[in-house]
């Protein structure tokens, strides 16, 4: 079966970008993939979507050969595996807090002997000839740390065997730890929040894991990289087609308003 390209990657030291998808649509994916990105995610979790979207929209995005992931909604053995069947090469699992909770989730992901996995890659096995057993050495597994829990139990958790990294979602992490003291959002700042963000690298470097983190824009998440991270998700389809739309809104107003006069397009 076809190699896992992030693995590749990660192993050589290069920097993987990582594509957002959350709006439910095959045609926004496949635009989303081929604009050069080296994985993409389907969020499953808060996205606008469910398996019946994800499913096409694998399939729209095969053809930009990027690596596909998804987001699963929760740590379900029914949904990872079905989404591995789907052909996911990486699966996201969000709210991992404790050993046995990254130790069910690598389980899900693998064929017996290293795993409980049932066998049945409904798409897999046509989109990736050859696929089986080999694909437990290909899929990743990448669980998401976001919460005081997770932070606390953070060298247990990345000494899992089979967990192949961590993936920090930001938002969740600032609420999770800070008791409300400091809103959602990417791209943190603030010091004690930076101080947790770049403990994550360092613990999965002592683990061989790749270390991930969510970013809101290119600047930070070269931040991210210099830091440790292996790959790093800059915004999403949803805030970069509401950011695209804002600023060609905004640039047509600030010229229909050049003259003084609003509505006046002149030569324009």
């Amino acid at each position: 079966m076809q190699p896992n390209a992030i693995r590749r990657m990660h192993a050589e030291g290069r920097p993987v970008l990582n594509a957002w998808c959350s709006i439910g649509s095959p045609f926004t994916a496949e635009i989303m993939a081929a604009q050069g990105y080296d994985s993409v995610t389907v969020d499953m979790q808060h996205g606008a979507l469910d398996y019946s979207a994800a499913l096409p929209m694998f399939q729209a995005m095969r053809a930009s050969g990027a690596t596909l992931m998804a987001r699963v909604p929760w740590l379900d053995a029914a949904a990872i595996m079905k989404t591995l069947d789907a052909g996911a090469m990486g699966i996201i699992c969000p709210m991992v807090n404790t050993r046995a909770e990254a130790e069910a989730f690598v389980s899900y992901m693998r064929y017996p002997p290293r795993g409980q996995r049932s066998f049945g890659p409904t798409r897999a096995a046509f989109a990736m000839p050859g696929y089986g057993v080999a694909a437990n050495d290909e899929v990743l597994a990448l669980a998401m740390i976001e919460t005081a829990d997770g932070m606390a139990n953070l060298e247990e958790i990345a000494a899992t065997p089979g967990l192949d990294g961590i993936y920090v979602g930001p938002s969740d992490l600032t609420l999770g730890t800070q008791n409300g003291r400091l809103p959602a959002g990417f791209d943190r700042e603030e010091d004690e929040m930076i101080a947790l963000i770049r403990r994550i690298p360092e613990v999965c470097a002592a683990n061989g894991l790749l270390a991930c983190l969510h970013c809101g824009t290119p600047d930070y998440a070269v931040r991210a990289i210099s830091w440790g991270f292996g790959l790093t998700t800059v915004s999403g389809d949803s805030r970069l087609l509401a950011g695209a739309a804002a600023a060609s809104v905004a640039r047509f107003r600030d010229l229909t308003r050049q003259d003084g006069t609003a509505g006046s397009v002149g030569d324009y």
